[in-house]
């Protein structure tokens, strides 16, 4: 599709390209008939090639402009059509492993302990799935620009504990290290500021794995708050540090991906970080694995 449009885009440039010349070479044969001496043929000759430069140099920028648009709603597109067969993956998944949990669950008489594994799986795949729609909604709400920023003194430590336990609790141990101080305290929405922290640790357990070594940061200075999240997984080739925060982008093809998620973690975390008026980046961890850090101004 691609391929297509820049076919017909490029065929389009030239024609219009060779009608210019074609039009311009007939009105200068026709002044020279018409001209009354030497400069009045001058004088006209280089009002056409002014005129005609001006004519070509808009048209190429609408051209220009007509591609880039193209191009952008062809990779949305192919994002979307990434994103169906991802979602309905992700959707499916849950609903069947709770299914068959609960199936087991009532057909068997099993030991306690065997109940107890099957019923947190269970609560597991349900929260996946909860995250799941969260991030839609969170993506739709966004877009919609329908999320309203509500800004309060809050706990920023105690919240990122809070998080962190919850991981571990979700995954029977503890797997995250923090880097944080007791009691630092930030002006923001906790909402949001959850939100980007739960995707951030959601897309490092998902990508690198909980033995990993990943490691939650915080650093405040005079002027911003810095948080991030560090891991030694595969890491994110440079040419794609960008593109992964566009929605429903994910590395690789959809349709041979192994790894579980929506392509909608990313985009979250930076537009979120957007609105509490902040940045977030990716970059390499050396020696192996991903960084990536939100920077918040006080």
């Amino acid at each position: 599709m691609k391929k297509q449009a820049n076919f017909f885009l490029v065929m389009l440039i030239i024609y219009v390209f060779l009608q210019f010349i074609w039009w311009g070479n007939l009105l200068i044969r026709l002044n020279i008939q018409v001209a009354e001496s030497d400069s009045d043929f001058q004088r006209r000759v280089w009002m056409i090639i002014g005129e005609g430069s001006v004519f070509m140099i808009i048209l190429l920028l609408g051209f220009w402009k007509i591609r880039k648009v193209i191009l952008k709603e062809i990779s949305l597109t192919q994002r979307q059509s990434n994103f169906l067969l991802s979602v309905t993956h992700e959707l499916k998944t849950p609903i069947s492993s709770v299914k068959l949990f609960l199936q087991t669950l009532v057909k068997h008489e099993l030991p306690e302990e065997k109940k107890t594994d099957l019923l947190k799986k269970a609560l597991d795949e349900n929260e996946r799935l909860s995250l799941l729609i969260d991030n839609i909604l969170h993506a739709s709400r966004v877009e919609n620009k329908s999320l309203q920023v509500v800004k309060s003194d809050i706990d920023f430590s105690h919240l990122i504990q809070s998080i962190v336990d919850r991981f571990h609790k979700r995954y029977l141990h503890e797997f995250i290290r923090l880097g944080l101080e007791k009691d630092i305290r930030f002006f923001g929405d906790p909402f949001i500021l959850e939100m980007i922290v739960v995707n951030l640790l959601e897309n490092a357990c998902k990508y690198a794995g909980t033995k990993a070594n990943i490691c939650f940061y915080v650093r405040k200075s005079s002027s911003t708050l810095v948080f991030g999240v560090k891991d030694e997984g595969p890491g994110v080739p440079a040419s794609e540090r960008e593109a992964i925060f566009y929605k429903f982008y994910r590395i690789g093809n959809e349709e041979t991906r192994q790894k579980q998620g929506s392509g909608l973690g990313l985009f979250i975390a930076s537009e979120f970080a957007q609105l509490q008026g902040g940045t977030i980046t990716c970059r390499e961890n050396n020696p192996q694995g991903t960084i990536f850090e939100v920077t918040l101004l006080l």
